[in-house]
């Protein structure tokens, strides 16, 4: 078949318009060739390779060619992460934290204390939380997911981080992934990770916003590895985080192939395809940092992840507000230097105190307690795990009639 266009000389945005349209005619022909047709609705582990992420960014670029286009693609991404996690099917709870802050110390700067919350009748969310001794009104909040080590929440880098945020200015709440630390009511792999964790980031979020102390325009997110999905999936379907920092995880062709990551359908239905670029996208114009390293699944973010993310935030003139410090010799971790990166952010967007850190050509982080596990955890002899707990996926899954139909 032969396709006469006919245009003017000048007729650029109907010659853009028709060039667009071939280039994602094209794309689209290219894929159906590859391996891209999956039945399954889920997209997990090594999805696409890197040579065809790099295609599909192509693609995911002709559907949006204005701030107009780019925020109707952003509300169907949003619509398929929360419908995608079922989280439109989650009990209505307002309040009813009922939280329990037991064994506070205070060390260098900061104070530490073991909490519970429930996130719904039956669940609980276990942590720690770092705040400054330094009295003021408000202070700004960061939420600080983990990864997937058993016991991670208990780590000195963990420990460290969140202390030196609270030295700086900020209340940090440190929480366990579910399945992980003290959060075992469920196993890891239950088929609604995903959900219960974005579920429990969203009602750490909404217990910080009911403290009097805290400051609803200066609260961040930060997490590694598994910590750096739920921090990208809360920010993208939640502005009440405003400044996002996701280490080590943000990736075009990489979906994580752990339940709690890409166990349920948010990254494709029936009429829209996207991955973790897109969704970490769903930001601007929020402040963003991604941080990368040159040995892991991150390592094309100053090629491919970033400049897209760039080019979205551009349609906001905000191109200032998203940052990528990229590590080439550096490995998958929360490690010193990507901690000190997150400190800047942080300290930046959130008006935190970065001097009252101790600083010799680095941050000095050698002023933090890290202390044991037995002292960390929420429940012991003095505050016993509640009677009315739910235990196990089936028990948890029928209290909230989730039902999996993909």
């Amino acid at each position: 078949m032969n396709i006469e266009w006919k245009f003017h000389k000048n007729n650029n945005l109907k010659f853009n318009y028709a060039m667009k349209l071939l280039l994602s005619i094209m794309l689209t022909t290219l894929l159906s060739l590859t391996i891209f047709g999956q039945g399954s609705m889920l997209c997990r582990g090594h999805y696409w390779t890197e040579d065809e992420a790099n295609i599909m960014m192509k693609k995911f670029a002709t559907e949006w060619d204005d701030l107009d286009s780019w925020e109707e693609r952003a509300e169907r991404i949003k619509k398929g992460i929360i419908e995608g996690m079922q989280l439109d099917k989650m009990p209505e709870i307002s309040g009813n934290f009922n939280a329990i802050i037991t064994n506070t110390r205070e060390m260098k700067g900061y104070i530490v204390e073991n909490i519970v919350i429930e996130s719904f009748p039956g669940f609980y969310i276990t942590g720690n939380l770092y705040r400054p001794t330094t009295k003021q009104e408000k202070y700004a909040a960061v939420l600080s997911p983990h990864g997937h080590m058993p016991d991670k929440r208990f780590t000195d880098y963990v420990q460290l981080r969140s202390a030196v945020l609270a030295r700086m200015g900020a209340v940090v709440f440190s929480y366990d992934m579910i399945g992980r630390g003290e959060c075992l009511q469920v196993e890891h792999k239950n088929p609604i990770a995903l959900l219960l964790q974005t579920w429990n980031s969203k009602r750490v979020l909404e217990y910080l916003l009911s403290r009097p102390d805290i400051d609803a325009k200066r609260i961040g997110m930060t997490g590694g590895s598994g910590g750096g999905t739920q921090t990208f999936m809360l920010t993208a379907i939640d502005d009440r985080i405003k400044a996002s920092a996701p280490v080590v995880q943000v990736s075009a062709h990489f979906f994580w192939g752990c339940l709690c990551e890409s166990g349920m359908p948010v990254h494709k239905s029936h009429d829209h395809q996207t991955n973790n670029v897109e969704i970490t996208a769903l930001c601007a114009p929020r402040p963003l940092l991604l941080v990368s390293n040159g040995a892991d699944w991150t390592r094309n973010t100053p090629r491919i992840e970033f400049p897209y993310i760039q080019s979205v935030y551009a349609l906001y003139n905000a191109e200032h507000k998203a940052e990528n410090v990229h590590f080439p010799t550096e490995r998958h971790d929360f490690g010193y230097s990507k901690r000190s990166a997150v400190y800047n952010f942080f300290a930046h967007h959130l008006k935190l105190k970065g001097r009252r850190i101790p600083y010799d050509n680095g941050y000095k982080e050698d002023f933090v307690t890290i202390l044991p596990r037995e002292e960390l955890k929420a429940f012991n002899e003095n505050n016993p795990i509640p009677n009315n707990i739910l235990k196990g996926d089936k028990a948890i899954m029928e209290y909230l009639d989730i039902k999996l139909e993909y």
